[in-house]
């Protein structure tokens, strides 16, 4: 049993990496202000349902390298109740990307659909 239970965490591994990328932008996208990284990660909980599975630390680096892409910008402010904050959000380019990546993970959605129609669920 314990080699279905890797293979699990393995394809779960697999599937999230694209996923969470495009769940920040769109988070991001949705949000009217700059957000630091706990408040996505709650607006992630609250509406993502699983999304980051508990692991709000993988949110960072993921941001980080949305970041390094071009696709957010980033502002650090003090903060009174602890270090300092650095506040993400989407830009132009960003918000092309994300439209083509819904495009793609719809196309994707619909043809793995297709493909697991009438197998056991």
């Amino acid at each position: 049993m314990g080699d279905f239970e890797a293979q699990l965490r393995k394809f779960q591994k697999e599937l999230s990496a694209g996923t969470v990328s495009l769940a920040l932008l769109a988070v991001l996208a949705k949000a009217r202000e700059p957000l630091y990284g706990y408040l996505i990660a709650k607006e992630l909980e609250r509406t993502g349902d699983g999304v980051l599975s508990g692991k709000q630390s993988a949110l960072y680096p993921v941001l980080r390298n949305l970041e390094g892409a071009g696709l957010l910008e980033s502002h650090v402010e003090p903060s009174v109740a602890g270090p300092p904050r650095r506040y993400y959000r989407i830009n132009d380019e960003g918000r092309a990307v994300l439209k083509q990546w819904i495009a793609a993970w719809n196309a994707t959605r619909d043809s793995l659909e297709s493909v697991l129609e009438g197998v056991e669920r």
